[in-house]
C-alpha cells in the first residue's frame, strides 16, 4: 500500500538506517587517513553503504522519506565537522533520488538503483571544499593532519580531478546499489519492488 504520509514508523525507519548508513560510512571514511583513499572516497564510501541504504529502500512508499534521510545526513556530517556545503549536496541528493523513484510510485528496482546512486552523489558535498575552498581547506587540514598529509592530498586533487570525483558517487553509488539489490533480492521481492 502507497502511503500520502509520512508517518511516525516512517521517521523511525529513517533515524534507524541512517544511523546504519552512518556508522558504515564512518568506518569505512577511516581508510581516507591514507591521502591516495581520501580522495576515492566519493567512490568506496557508496559501494560499502549500498547493502544498508537498499534495505531502507524496501521500507520508502512516500515522497519526502529520501529526502529527510539526505537532511539527516547532512546535518549528520556538520556535527562531525563538515561544511554546510555537505548539508546542501545532501538534500538536493535526496530530493533529486525522491523524484527519480518517485516515478516509478516506489515500485521499481531499477529506478531504486538509479535513486541511489544520484543520492551517493551527496558524498561529494564532503569534497567539494577541496576545489571551492582550497587555501583555507589545506591550511586547517595541514593544522589538524599533518602538514605532510596536506601537501599529500593537495597533489592528488588537482582541479581535473574534480569531475572524476564527482562521477565517481555516482558510479561507485551504481556498483553499491546493484551489490545491495542483490544480496536482499528477497527482501526487494517481499516489499513488491520488481
Amino acid at each position: 500500500m502507497e502511503n500520502k504520509k509520512i508517518t511516525a514508523k516512517d521517521l523511525i525507519n529513517i533515524g534507524i538506517f541512517a544511523a546504519i548508513y552512518f556508522v558504515v560510512l564512518f568506518v569505512v571514511a577511516m581508510i581516507g587517513f591514507f591521502p591516495p583513499f581520501m580522495v576515492a572516497l566519493c567512490f568506496i564510501c557508496p559501494i560499502a553503504t549500498g547493502i544498508p541504504f537498499m534495505l531502507y529502500m524496501t521500507k520508502v512508499h512516500t515522497f519526502g522519506q529520501l529526502t529527510i534521510f539526505g537532511v539527516v545526513m547532512g546535518l549528520a556530517n556538520m556535527l562531525i565537522g563538515d561544511q554546510w556545503i555537505t548539508l546542501a549536496f545532501a538534500v538536493i541528493c535526496g530530493l533529486l533520488a525522491d523524484l527519480i523513484c518517485l516515478s516509478g510510485k516506489y515500485r521499481s528496482g531499477s529506478l531504486a538503483v538509479l535513486g541511489y546512486a544520484v543520492f551517493s552523489i551527496w558524498t561529494f558535498g564532503k569534497m567539494l571544499p577541496l576545489f571551492i575552498m582550497r587555501d583555507s581547506y589545506f591550511q586547517a587540514m595541514g593544522q589538524g593532519y599533518g602538514k605532510e598529509y596536506a601537501e599529500a592530498v593537495l597533489k592528488l586533487t588537482s582541479n581535473w580531478v574534480f569531475p572524476i570525483i564527482l562521477v565517481s558517487g555516482f558510479i561507485g553509488g551504481l556498483i553499491g546499489a546493484f551489490i545491495g539489490r542483490a544480496v536482499l533480492k528477497k527482501h526487494f521481492e517481499r516489499a513488491g519492488i520488481a
